[in-house]
């Protein structure tokens, strides 16, 4: 299950998707260790982060490709 913690922010390489725009409300995306992968909020990346294991991070981007959480259903 998936958890709000603070996430060193040194710890994995932050990035956001390439169709993010300068200045814009984005996320970052990290992979973090342990397998690990966090979710923050660029415009405060110092505050807490989600953080996945690996297998959640897996479904939930499957569910995103997939079309499963586009809110059709």
């Amino acid at each position: 299950m998936s958890s709000i913690v603070t996430v060193d922010s040194t710890e994995g390489h932050w990035f956001k998707s390439s169709y993010s725009e300068t200045g814009s409300q984005c996320v970052e995306v990290a992979f973090l260790s342990a397998g690990r992968v966090g979710v923050r909020d660029s415009k405060n990346p110092t505050g807490p982060a989600l953080v996945f294991e690996s297998g959640e991070w897996v479904a939930f981007t499957a569910g995103v490709i997939g079309g499963a959480l586009d809110g059709s259903e």
